[in-house]
């Protein structure tokens, strides 16, 4: 048989434990949630994502190119062009299984998991296993800047 090692502290009670861990949990929420760090309020110009700025800035109207377009994965957003000068935006979570699409070309936004295809023009399935759309994104073009609005 193998030697117990001693202990000079006993080891605490399971109740010790479960309390002294909410207890924790609890003034890690009060941190969080406590006073407000005046450095996060003394911004008076607006940032680029900004709602009063008018939306976030996507890309240049050059960056998306006609007949496909680009994801935004950090926005949830596939903005395409599918004729000259006309921009639309889509959710990029396949209607599926949830996954993020992956490409744009040709016409079709893909996606990698089970190669649902999407059409470019209105979000429509082109190719199945996906029965839905892709839900519509709102976005508004100024001048050259595409915005997520």
């Amino acid at each position: 048989m193998a030697p117990q090692a001693s202990s000079a502290f006993p080891a605490p009670s399971r109740r010790t434990v479960v309390a002294a861990v909410g207890a924790v949990g609890i003034a890690a929420a009060l941190t969080a949630c406590g006073s407000e760090d005046s450095s996060s309020s003394s911004s008076t110009a607006p940032s680029k994502g900004d709602a009063a700025a008018g939306g976030t800035v996507l890309a240049k109207t050059s960056d998306i190119p006609e007949g496909g377009g680009k994801i935004f994965k950090d926005h949830g957003v596939v903005v395409t062009q599918p004729s000259a000068g006309t921009f639309k935006a889509f959710s990029s979570t396949c209607t599926h299984q949830g996954c993020t699409v992956s490409g744009v070309a040709d016409g079709v936004i893909t996606c990698p998991c089970h190669h649902s295809a999407f059409s470019v023009t209105d979000g429509s399935v082109k190719k199945g296993p996906a029965t839905k759309a892709l839900p519509d994104k709102q976005i508004t073009v100024s001048g050259d800047s595409i915005k997520l609005a």
